[in-house]
């Protein structure tokens, strides 16, 4: 199997056919797209058998991403557009493993103190939850209404359990019939951050984009069928770097720049003409390191007894 890194189906069966000639589609892989309008573009990506799965990395089963262009100024028309085409797709899949009343439980990932992790608990705060109508007070409930439950476990490293050991606690108290898991994933290009939307219907592996793997969050784990919900906040600095290259790799032929234009950048500092580059299509991007955290923690515990001792 090809190594990259990026949790999204799509950009793992394209980077494999890249790496490996592969000019028609891999054996045991099948997809779709389908373009919307020109800011929202769906593709589908069906794993069918255990060589597609080894040839990509990712689980047999059915993956549905939704691009979403120029997200950073859509207008509240363009989001809702976007969100009825990923209630469409998600529907889809429900359906396919659950009937009409079968009761879902929501679970956010993530870190809500680390911003590029927040994504999960942020969402759970908006969920509409109706488990403890329906139980206590169903005489306010339309009949029909499906029973919905959410929650956010945090992380190891606040909690000190796994989050599947939590959820498993979870499922076997209230018996949902599916789970909808909602993560921060990583992607292998710079203009999918907080752009793209990926359906899943195998689980998910939390932690798994960025080097931080933890204990699998599927049916396997669960006994339940888990659909992940997941958008891209990090790349890898090697990514940016990249497509950063690449960008600027795509100016310099646009200006018909000779060799010896080439050869006088090696010996100069380059940034201004790289961020030249970068800055119409908004990737100039602040990043930080996965182990913020720790840092912060670490240079907090330092200044703090510096001070303490100084007085």
């Amino acid at each position: 199997m090809y190594n990259f890194r990026t949790d999204l189906a799509s950009e793992r069966r394209d980077l494999y056919k890249k790496a490996n000639q592969v000019e028609n589609e891999i054996n045991g892989v099948e997809s779709e797209e389908q373009q919307i309008d020109d800011n929202l573009r769906v593709e589908r990506v069906k794993i069918t058998n255990e060589e597609g799965e080894k040839a990509i990395g990712k689980p047999i089963g059915t993956y549905v991403t939704i691009d979403v262009k120029n997200l950073k100024i859509a207008q509240d028309e363009e989001i809702e557009k976007a969100s009825n085409v990923l209630s469409e797709e998600l529907k889809k899949i429900i359906d396919a493993h659950i009937d009409k009343q079968g009761e879902i439980l929501v679970v956010g990932l993530g870190n809500i103190y680390v911003t590029p992790d927040s994504l999960g608990p942020k969402v759970i705060n908006d969920i509409e939850v109706t488990r403890h109508i329906i139980n206590y007070l169903p005489q306010y409930v339309e009949e029909g209404t499906r029973m919905v439950s959410a929650i956010s476990p945090g992380v190891l490293g606040t909690t000190g359990i796994e989050t599947v050991e939590i959820l498993k606690g979870i499922v076997d108290n209230i018996n949902p019939k599916l789970l909808i898991v909602i993560d921060a994933l990583a992607s292998r290009s710079i203009e999918r951050i907080s752009s793209t939307v990926q359906i899943s219907d195998t689980g998910i592996v939390p932690g798994a984009g960025v080097g931080n793997t933890r204990s699998e969050i599927s049916q396997n784990s669960l006994g339940v069928p888990v659909v992940a919900i997941g958008i891209p906040t990090v790349v890898e600095t090697a990514v940016l770097v990249n497509d950063s290259l690449d960008l600027f790799i795509t100016k310099l032929q646009d200006e018909a720049k000779s060799n010896d234009y080439l050869n006088k950048l090696k010996e100069e500092d380059n940034y201004e003409e790289i961020k030249e580059a970068l800055v119409p299509n908004d990737y100039n991007l602040i990043v930080t390191p996965k182990e913020i955290d720790e840092l912060i923690e670490n240079m907090t515990q330092i200044v703090a007894s510096g001070i303490n001792l100084s007085v």
